[in-house]
């Protein structure tokens, strides 16, 4: 039976550190909530388009995140994107089967490496409003005036502040987001998905990640003139980017999807 293998970013990580670690080295998922949404959008698509569905080859499906870096030749690509934290040295493959991607900056990149990829942007946890139509009753009576989530990778720098955590659970980060009436951070997809929602956000710069894929994400999305804000105070003083026409990006999205990897059952 074919198989197809949805990746998506979710290593383990040492639950302890130090001495502590080396006696007890057990490890658990690092469960960052946007890194966990590829599959489920896939899924959500091939129900709405199949009911029950089988694959109809074995191949590997690239989609949410900055994970270009693990694909191999004969990938399929829709909407990922290239990591700025890595080198372009890193990219071992010659053919990939490149549905859209996150932005015109991935897409440069490919072409560059004589990889054909279409005019089809967009990261695809757009689409989340879609697979939990609950998000937009929630965002109807908002609970807090404000949101702020970090990179993962960011939470030090942030722990005087008033942050919620992206490992806190893929549901309860979506109708915290949900439930804001102003959403910032370094977590891209907590930009995203406010975006995906129609509430206003602002990415705030990292420390730690690279502006690539912000970059990527906004000026996929028609934003060239984005800003980011250097702290919560700025971001709360400059409010939301530009909004996005998000039924006019979604359907570009949607159309881009590899249904033809599958096939409907009976």
């Amino acid at each position: 039976m074919s198989e197809i293998e949805i990746v998506h970013y979710n290593p383990k990580r040492k639950i302890f550190s130090g001495r502590l670690g080396r006696i007890f080295p057990i490890k658990k998922p690092l469960n960052n909530f946007g890194d966990l949404l590829g599959p489920l959008v896939a899924q959500h698509l091939l129900r709405n388009e199949y009911g029950k569905f089988s694959a109809q080859k074995n191949v590997r499906l690239l989609t949410i995140g900055s994970i270009i870096h693990f694909a191999r030749d004969g990938d399929v690509i829709w909407g990922s994107g290239i990591n700025g934290k890595v080198p372009l040295t890193s990219l071992h493959f010659s053919e990939l089967d490149v549905r859209s991607v996150r932005g015109p900056l991935t897409r440069d990149i490919l072409i560059e490496r004589g990889i054909d990829v279409p005019e089809v942007f967009g990261d695809p946890g757009l689409l989340t409003p879609l697979i939990y139509p609950h998000l937009k009753e929630l965002q109807k009576t908002p609970r807090y005036d404000y949101t702020f989530i970090p990179n993962y990778n960011d939470i030090p720098r942030f722990s005087d502040e008033l942050w919620y955590s992206p490992q806190s659970g893929l549901m309860n980060c979506l109708e915290r987001i949900a439930k804001s009436r102003f959403v910032t951070g370094t977590s891209l997809h907590a930009i995203i998905i406010a975006e995906s929602l129609g509430i206003p956000a602002r990415a705030i710069r990292s420390n730690n990640e690279h502006e690539f894929k912000y970059a990527d994400y906004f000026t996929g999305t028609g934003r060239d003139n984005f800003a980011f804000a250097d702290s919560i105070e700025q971001a709360l003083s400059m409010g939301g980017e530009q909004p996005i026409d998000i039924s006019n990006i979604s359907q570009p999205i949607i159309n881009s999807f590899p249904f033809d990897l599958w096939h409907g059952i009976d």
